[in-house]
């Protein structure tokens, strides 16, 4: 046989096996996000993320179903004696998949395994923008080999102060998302390619605002941790917009008007008038 006919057929065949995967995965993903919620989720969450009660069945819904695929598809590891519980998992799971909720996106796919220690830990491993961070005490990290970092203790606070901007599994998981496309930078993927010029210039325009203010002791809506750089500013403006978007609203309407553009949910539907 001619070996172009060969190497034909051999493309042909890894063609179909991979449409095949694809298939069966997406298959299994419908199957899971129609898998009704165990009966110990809800009770969980709203102990743990006491906002839900203020979603929509249909948000309720999508979370669940992609809680399903979450947990299904990523590993969970106690880390520092930590026993690992429902309860953690599905906090963590639920909190990671609030920032897929509106939108028709695979689940973190990069993302293999959540590392879970009790308290803040020492991490002397090299940051995520290169270099010896030296060891230091971390609530969470976030990195491009497929791993995100967790303190129980700082996830629980996150999530049952939900108004204080501060969410260290959002902070994380938004890093994910911007790891997506191979580079953490600040900009996620976006659903058109002329999207990308708007962000570029709010949220160019936006962090230079807070390093200002930040240089010169000046109080901000969003943490001063977001002049660190363009990917620490979009991890800590998700924070803000899904924690604070009242005020994120009122100050930074623009900012605000991008993040809602991505997320697809408007979170002033979740808080306290």
């Amino acid at each position: 046989m001619h070996i172009i006919t060969i190497f034909l057929l051999l493309a042909g065949t890894a063609g179909i096996l991979i449409m095949a995967k694809h298939r069966s995965r997406r298959l299994r993903h419908q199957k899971l996000l129609a898998t009704p919620p165990p009966p110990t989720w809800l009770p969980i969450l709203e102990k743990t993320l006491p906002m839900i009660g203020k979603m929509s069945e249909e948000h309720k819904k999508q979370l669940f179903g992609y809680m399903q695929i979450f947990l299904s598809e990523k590993q969970f590891e106690g880390c520092g004696g930590l026993e690992l519980t429902e309860e953690i998992t599905a906090t963590i799971a639920a909190q990671a998949c609030m920032l897929l909720l509106g939108r028709e996106t695979r689940v973190y796919p990069k993302l293999k395994t959540v590392l879970v220690y009790p308290h803040t830990y020492q991490s002397g491993r090299k940051g995520m923008f290169g270099g010896d961070n030296g060891e230091s005490a971390r609530l969470g990290e976030s990195w491009d080999c497929g791993v995100v970092v967790l303190s129980w203790n700082s996830v629980k606070g996150g999530a049952r102060n939900f108004e204080d901007g501060h969410n260290v599994t959002f902070h994380e998981f938004a890093h994910q998302l911007d790891q997506e496309d191979g580079a953490a930078d600040g900009a996620p993927i976006l659903e058109e390619r002329s999207a990308y010029s708007a962000w570029a210039h709010v949220f160019g325009d936006e962090y230079n605002v807070l390093v200002d203010k930040t240089r010169r002791g000046k109080k901000s809506t969003m943490d001063r941790y977001g002049a660190t750089n363009p990917a620490e500013f979009f991890a800590v403006a998700t924070e803000t917009f899904f924690e604070k978007p009242r005020q994120l609203k009122s100050k930074h309407p623009e900012l605000f008007e991008e993040l809602q553009y991505y997320y697809k949910v408007d979170p002033t539907d979740w808080v306290e008038l």
